[in-house]
């Protein structure tokens, strides 16, 4: 049903979106790198407190687009828009109250994780604007839940690029304040993503309103909330939204052991970071891919598929993987020179991308096998795998970090433990469980 060039189809317009959204933290991570350490930590601890919670929308969208993808395989097509427009009411609703929450409890919350004043005070700048993000992240999820549901994803190539532009000259003016505008510093960096945020939600509104046919899908629909179709998704999406939450808000632990640990240790650990988003990004997009395929089988019938087809999608994210991290090992400080003309500060970071490296070869295939599991509609389950996998990752980075207090690139070693268990763990899922008759 699925040869590679399908997969491929669906996927590189994913990883085009991916690729665009990363580009916010990628961007204000290399412009900050060299305006300075202080800068560079404030914006690794402000975007992760950012990207927490959004990952709760993100966790809505992923199961609204488990549904639509299997309403869609159905040929229920009908069906597709009220979900999208029921998702679209719940994360308006949510976007207003997790920024309010944010502008009243954001502060004391980040005063009790970052233990440099200096660290602190610039991270509070960055968030105080970053949070109005919110209202525009929220409502591209779930377009990018729908596009990617109905496997049209051909759009998000525009939509990545109208971002990535939209970001990258912004964050270049504000930052640094060029064309006469003040340099803003990490304040610019915020300003400059809610901008590319809202730019990426209007050009939705305007693509979908002039291409896709409203009848069709069901979209011509539209009635106040429908709590007995919003309680469906949400039985899906609920596990969806605190698997990702924890399992960012673990990554968000790792960061605050290694600020614990130094000023310097943080930064080298931001630029890591931003390396591993770019290594991240056509993992991501394939197991965005293997969620919606598998859903999409399961709902025509192809249920004897879906192991064949995981295992094909596994070895695209792998073989991709060889070369990326390959050509990160080979020439290290070529693109750490990116982030920062401190040759000591690269060279601090080489042993850290080594160790990143390594890991994201298990990486691409856990995390394609995982996300298949939740397309299968079994959410719940997913769940348990990530908080029995978690639990592991947090014990360790605790004790490496905190208690034995190693260097970096040995607390990154996390990685490769969190990713070899959810690995594991997966495939004895999906080799043992009853997966296969998952109503949705």
């Amino acid at each position: 049903m699925y040869n590679n060039k399908r997969i491929w189809s669906v996927s590189y317009p994913i990883l085009l979106s991916l690729l665009a959204q990363n580009i916010i933290n990628v961007t204000d991570t290399a412009f900050l790198g060299h305006v300075s350490e202080v800068a560079l930590g404030a914006s690794a601890m402000g975007g992760l407190f950012y990207i927490c919670i959004f990952t709760i929308a993100f966790g809505f969208s992923v199961g609204s687009q488990i549904v639509i993808a299997r309403r869609n395989g159905e040929g229920d097509y009908a069906q597709v828009g009220p979900v999208m427009i029921q998702g679209s009411l719940f994360l308006l609703v949510l976007a207003a109250f997790l920024y309010t929450m944010s502008r009243l409890f954001g502060g004391n919350i980040m005063y009790l994780l970052v233990s440099s004043e200096e660290i602190y005070d610039s991270t509070m700048s960055f968030l105080n604007w970053r949070i109005l993000g919110f209202f525009f992240s929220f409502g591209n999820v779930i377009f990018r839940a729908f596009y990617i549901g109905i496997t049209r994803t051909k759009v998000m190539t525009i939509n990545a690029i109208i971002m990535a532009i939209t970001n990258v000259g912004l964050d270049y003016v504000m930052i640094f304040g060029k064309f006469g505008c003040p340099a803003m510093g990490v304040e610019g960096a915020a300003i400059a993503s809610v901008i590319a945020e809202a730019s990426s939600m209007l050009f939705f509104l305007i693509y979908t309103y002039i291409t896709v046919d409203f009848k069709k899908y069901g979209l011509n629909k539209f009635t106040s909330i429908d709590f007995k179709l919003l309680g469906r998704i949400l039985n899906i999406s609920c596990f969806t939204m605190l698997q990702y939450f924890l399992s960012m808000g673990t990554f968000f632990v790792f960061f605050v052991v290694v600020e614990r640990i130094g000023q310097r240790e943080l930064a080298i650990a931001n630029i890591v970071r931003s390396i591993y988003i770019i290594l991240f990004i056509p993992v991501n997009s394939l197991a965005t891919t293997a969620n919606s395929l598998v859903s999409n089988a399961i709902g025509a019938g192809g249920i004897k598929q879906v192991i064949n087809l995981v295992k094909r999608i596994a070895t695209m994210s792998l073989a991709i993987m060889l070369v990326m991290a390959g050509l990160m090992a080979l020439f290290p400080q070529t693109i750490l020179s990116i982030y920062t003309n401190d040759a000591s500060l690269i060279q601090d970071c080489v042993p850290s991308i080594y160790v990143i490296s390594f890991a994201m070869l298990i990486a691409s295939v856990s995390n394609v096998v995982f996300n298949s599991i939740s397309g299968t509609g079994n959410t719940l389950p997913a769940l348990y795998l990530e908080c029995f996998t978690l639990v592991f990752y947090v014990l360790y980075i605790l004790f490496v970090g905190s208690y034995l207090r190693q260097p970096v690139e040995i607390c990154f070693t996390s990685e490769i433990v969190y990713y070899s268990m959810l690995l594991i763990t997966s495939i004895i899922y999906l080799k043992k469980a009853n997966w296969q008759n998952k109503r949705i």
